[in-house]
Order: C-alpha cells, then sequence, then structure tokens
C-alpha cells in the first residue's frame, strides 16, 4: 500500500513538472535604471505594458550585436554598459515564438536617461519624405541631399548603424504579418 501510494505521489510530481508554461519574453521595454547612473534596465512587459513579474532566471539578448546574458528578477534585468552620451540602443531578444527588436534612442541630459521607442515607420518615413520632397520641387534636391546626408551623420555618430537601420525596419515588417 505504500509502494502504491509513492507511486501515485510520484506520478502525480512529474506530472505537474511535465506541464508546467514555460516562461518567455515576446514584449519588453527600456527604462532608466533607478539604481546606478548611466545604465538602463530591460522590463519584460505583456502587451498592455504591465511588468510581468513572473519573469525569472538568464535570457539572451543582442544589444547593439553584442550577445548579453541578462538576469531577469521580478521581470526587470539590468544592462550594466554605462552610458556616456546619447545614443542608438537596439535590444532584441530570440524565443520559440520568434523575433522580438526594439529600436530605442537614450537621450542623455543632466545626469539622467530618457529612452525613446523609435518606430520603424520613422525610420522609413523620413528618407522617403526627404525623396518625395525633392522629386516634387526641383529646386529642394541639394537641400534634401544634406538633410538627408545630416540623417546619416546623425545615426552614424549615435551608434545606429547601416546594417541595423535595415534590421530594425525588416523586424518592424515582419511584426506586421
Amino acid at each position: 500500500m505504500k509502494k502504491l501510494l509513492l507511486l501515485f505521489c510520484l506520478i502525480t510530481a512529474v506530472r505537474s513538472v511535465a506541464f508546467a508554461d514555460a516562461i518567455a519574453i515576446n514584449h519588453f521595454v527600456i527604462k532608466e535604471n533607478p539604481f546606478a547612473v548611466d545604465q538602463v534596465a530591460v522590463v519584460a512587459t505583456d502587451t498592455a505594458g504591465v511588468t510581468q513579474e513572473n519573469v525569472n532566471g538568464l535570457f539572451t539578448f543582442v544589444m547593439n550585436g553584442f550577445d548579453y546574458q541578462l538576469k531577469f528578477e521580478k521581470g526587470v534585468a539590468f544592462y550594466r554598459q554605462k552610458l556616456d552620451r546619447s545614443t542608438f540602443l537596439y535590444a532584441k531578444h530570440v524565443n520559440e515564438s520568434g523575433t522580438h527588436s526594439i529600436l530605442y534612442y537614450i537621450y542623455k541630459h543632466d545626469s539622467k536617461l530618457s529612452p525613446w521607442h523609435i518606430s520603424w515607420v520613422l525610420l522609413v518615413a523620413i528618407p522617403l519624405g526627404l525623396i518625395l520632397i525633392a522629386y516634387m520641387f526641383k529646386r529642394f534636391i541639394i537641400a534634401a541631399v544634406i538633410i538627408f546626408l545630416i540623417f546619416l551623420y546623425f545615426n552614424y555618430h549615435n551608434n545606429l548603424s547601416i546594417p541595423t537601420f535595415f534590421e530594425s525596419i525588416i523586424d518592424g515588417l515582419k511584426g506586421m504579418f
């Protein structure tokens, strides 16, 4: 009888472990780290922007092309790299449900960091708008070329390379479908 009861308890325990839900990060945001100066935090959220406090453990993120193992505790992980100046931060996470990536512009002013989400639509709209203006008004071609070169220099100077630029746009287009 004891062996039968032990076997029943063992089967119940194995069954509950076998059907446990896997924790996945499908949405995340970048925020200023409240505990460290010039650092940001990655917060796992749901679609409504509420922090998922059940996310704990190590997750791999690609930040500006470099792999980092971020340790999440109660839905928050700290990106330990110090940001010396305003910069673009392209964060990407790959899991079973797909690739999730976000482009942020981290604006540094005084001793604070202000992350601004940059939509892929904006990355497409600025060059297309300049091309459209140059096409419609022939005398603005030189001005449009100069503004486009300033746009490229600003992106390059703030760590947004051309491959990251196009990767962000392609990930945004994949998210539409």
